[in-house]
């Protein structure tokens, strides 16, 4: 959380001591104009109640809010290795609804089995993700193309996708719409079929995956969700705290069309692990029956299996023991990235291509 706001925010407490409540909304929106972040929350949609708390609540709901939006221990990772005949270009994507800047891996191997689109969590960056998930690996072997767009500072102060923000949780605008495109126009590029497209993230990341499982199903096939929150989970920076934390719920939406496969740690103190089981409620699938208990990388799991059509997947869910905020079986050069546990990337991979 920048110096700026930080001391904006004293400001706007000070200003409110008088009352016996705080508009919680109303702090946080003064604090960011003064710091200059007016992009970084917006008004409760319309319909739902204004919060207002105690104003020693606030405040510390405020302070423990700022792990989970600006989490710390980031270890810069190095380029990841790029094998011969493969390449990791950079790209910029300018449409309609805005720019994007990315990473594209291309596989030596000749094959176009999909393309998965990869979303990063606060504070990351594409090459450091690309490390810590360890997908370009699983591409080369699989014929994938895997993309990996980056957040930009102006949209988000700490590089996270705005998964809370009502303009950025619908069809048709905002980061659904330009991330879908981005999908689309590297598919078309690289000779992907349009049914091959998946996208997958972590934290925000994964938030955002499950916003476009729901809002574009007839784009991606499948998406995994990696310690992330359901679509429709909050309107804006306070209730996105509070969803984190496991308080409150997501709109139902109904079935989205798109599979889910969800990874979550038991132990993951930034994102609480009842949110796995929210995303597959919002999306509407009912509660999946354990199909394996097992061990992987050193850590228990627990993995259940909602049926669709024909016996095919359709909602997954791993829950991992002792797990904490980061990519199960990743490489540790990577920030949030764990070593242990079963191996997030290939289990979801596996799951895309059924």
């Amino acid at each position: 959380m920048s110096e700026d706001f930080v001391a904006a925010m004293r400001r706007a407490m000070a200003a409110a001591r008088t009352a016996e409540a705080v508009d919680v909304n109303a702090v946080i929106q003064q604090a960011l104009g003064a710091a200059g972040l007016t992009g970084a929350a917006r008004a409760l949609p319309h319909g739902l109640p204004r919060m207002r708390l105690p104003l020693g609540d606030a405040v510390r709901t405020l302070r423990e809010g700022q792990t989970p939006l600006a989490p710390g221990g980031l270890r810069p990772a190095a380029e990841p290795e790029v094998p011969a005949g493969a390449a990791f270009l950079s790209e910029v994507q300018a449409g309609p609804n805005g720019v994007l800047r990315y990473r594209v891996y291309v596989p030596a191997n000749p094959a176009r089995r999909g393309l998965v689109l990869m979303l990063h969590g606060c504070t990351q960056t594409p090459e450091d993700f690309a490390v810590g998930t360890g997908m370009n690996r699983l591409a080369e072997a699989e014929g994938l193309v895997v993309v990996y767009p980056e957040q930009a500072r102006g949209e988000n102060s700490m590089g996270c996708w705005n998964w809370f923000r009502p303009g950025d949780q619908e069809r048709g605008a905002g980061e659904p719409a330009r991330l879908a495109g981005l999908a689309r126009a590297v598919a078309e590029a690289q000779g992907v079929p349009a049914e091959g497209l998946f996208v997958a993230g972590l934290s925000a990341g994964g938030a955002m995956a499950a916003v476009l499982a729901g809002t574009y199903p007839d784009v991606f096939a499948a998406a995994g969700v990696h310690s992330g929150v359901a679509h429709r989970s909050a309107g804006d920076v306070l209730s996105a705290f509070a969803a984190m934390r496991g308080d409150g719920g997501a709109s139902p939406a109904g079935a989205t069309g798109a599979r889910l496969i969800v990874f979550h740690g038991s132990a993951d103190a930034t994102v609480h692990p009842t949110n796995a089981g929210r995303v597959a409620a919002a999306a509407g699938y009912g509660a999946p029956a354990i199909v394996e208990r097992g061990e992987a990388g050193g850590r228990r799991f627990a993995r259940g299996v909602t049926a669709g059509p024909g016996g095919r997947a359709a909602f997954e869910t791993w829950m991992v023991e002792g797990a904490g905020h980061a990519w199960s079986g990743g490489d540790a050069r990577g920030s949030y990235a764990d070593a242990g546990g079963p191996d997030a990337s290939a289990e979801m991979v596996r799951f895309f291509l059924a």
